[in-house]
This record gives C-alpha cells, structure tokens and sequence, in this order.
C-alpha cells in the first residue's frame, strides 16, 4: 500500500510519472476527513462534484512537489472517447476559456513540452503513461471499457508517431492502477464486444483462480486488455510495467466508483518532462 500521496513509477529518467492517491499531504483531522465523504482526501479532478476551493488547493501542492505552476496541470474532461489532444504551442497560446474548450471530451493528452503536466483521471478505468526517450514526447491515457475497446492506447501510439515521429519500440509504458479483472464483473454484452474486437479471450475470464467456482457473469481484465494492445502496436514487453494495484479492494487508498461511489474524487496518473531535456541537447 501506498504511504504517501504520489505514487511514483520509475518509467524515465527524462520524466516524473505518478499516480495521486487519496492520502493528503495536509494532516487533517477524522472530523474533516469524514466531512469530505468519498472525496477525501486528494483530489485534483475539477468535474466529478468535489469542493473546488479543495481542488485548488491540492493543485497548488502539486505543483509545488513537480516545480511548475498550477496552470501546467492539464486534465481533459473525459467522457470516454478514442479522441486525443496535444499540448503545443498553439494550444498554449490560446485563452483559458478556448483551451478548456479544446480540452473536452478528450480522453488523451499528448506533448513534446518539458514542464507541461499532461494527465489523466480515473477511479477504477485504466490509466496508461508512454514515454519516447528519442524524441522526447509523452502521452496520458485514460482507457476504460469502452475507450479500450476502440483501442485509444494504440490511436495513442499512431498519433504520436504521426505527430512526433515516435516508433512503438522505442516507447516506454505504464499500465497504471485500476480495477482488477477478479473485481470487474461486466455484462455479457460487454464480453462479445471484446471478443468480436479482436481482443483474446484470456482478456475475459468466466472463473475464478484454481478451485474457485465460474463466475455468475463475465470478468474483463482491462490492464491485460491494454497491455495486448500495447504489445499489438510494437512495444516490447520488456518496456511496459504494470502496477500491480486493484482500485476497488484499495479504496483506502485509490479511488474506486464502484465501491465509493460516482461522486467521489479520481486518481490523476501524469506524466511530465524535465526541463532538462531540451536544453542537453543544445550543449
């Protein structure tokens, strides 16, 4: 279990990439905790209902721990599509009110900007981190079931080469916390779905481990789902990590909304590249 409130994964030496989780760095009291409900106690997400005041302010504190500010934290404003946006320097010039535009329902960001935070939330979808250390370009990827299904990941990795000039052997990737496959019951509808996708069948289990009895309905293992994807697109498994953190039987930590409900907070899992980088290159 975690014992701080960023998770840190060691994707890069170029890149801080991390995961929020529910422990506050402020110490507060069982009394504002239990006033907080399924919000407490971290959380940057700005649209799932939390007090924005408590937004700001755990914005703030993370901009302080990645030594950048707040406005360089960047979220979209997710709502499951396979739609991806670039951090660059035309979507930096533009006024805030055009970039929250831009920004709507987009479910990945991309950038090849050191000390832009790119990011996305979740509380049980999977979130997914690339990094190409050639070409110095990051991605954030929310993939839930339906998002998964339209294969975000890999439009993800095809976009960056597009944009960049990524190659998928040359990525590095987090498979971030979620719900686990023994947690996530789905309907069968959901199952065919990803069957007739061209996804494995060991993406969707119908028991349990050894000597456990099948499952009343079909599990689908979304971290497994995304780590196929990502080894169809060219990346070697060598290269990918998988964090082995189940959101709905870790809700004391991570957020989950299947166990704590829609309105509570979400874990933000970014990516940011150091300031560093760019400026080796011109030594």
């Amino acid at each position: 279990m975690p014992s701080s409130t960023l998770l840190y994964y060691p994707l890069h030496e170029q890149v801080k990439a991390f995961s929020t989780t529910r422990l506050s760095p402020f110490g507060l009291s069982p009394e504002e905790l239990q006033q907080m409900g399924s919000y407490a106690a971290f959380n940057v997400t700005h649209y799932c209902g939390d007090d924005q005041q408590r937004v700001q302010r755990n914005r703030e504190w993370l901009a302080g721990q990645l030594g950048i500010l707040p406005g360089r934290i960047w979220l979209p404003r997710q709502t499951h599509t396979d739609r991806i946006a670039c951090i660059d320097d035309d979507f930096l010039k533009m006024d805030p009110d055009a970039q929250q535009e831009s920004l709507n329902e987009v479910d990945a960001l991309m950038t090849q900007i050191p000390q832009q935070c790119i990011g996305v939330s979740t509380a049980d979808c999977i979130p997914v981190l690339l990094y190409d250390p050639q070409h110095h370009a990051a991605a954030a990827v929310h993939a839930g079931w339906r998002g998964t299904r339209q294969r975000i990941v890999s439009k993800t990795v095809e976009a960056m080469h597009q944009r960049f000039g990524t190659l998928a052997s040359e990525l590095r990737a987090v498979v971030g916390p979620g719900i686990s496959a023994a947690a996530y019951e789905v309907g069968e509808e959901v199952a065919l779905q990803f069957l007739e996708a061209g996804f494995p069948q060991t993406v969707v289990l119908r028991r349990g481990s050894a000597n456990e009895l099948p499952y009343s309905k079909p599990h689908l293992d979304l971290q497994a789902a995304n780590c196929f994807l990502l080894e169809e697109a060219g990346i070697d498994l060598s290269h990918i990590q998988v964090v082995p953190v189940c959101t709905y039987r870790q809700c004391d930590s991570f957020f989950s909304a299947r166990r704590l409900g829609i309105k509570s907070g979400r874990i933000y899992t970014a990516v940011i590249i150091s300031p560093t980088v760019h400026a080796a290159e011109t030594v």
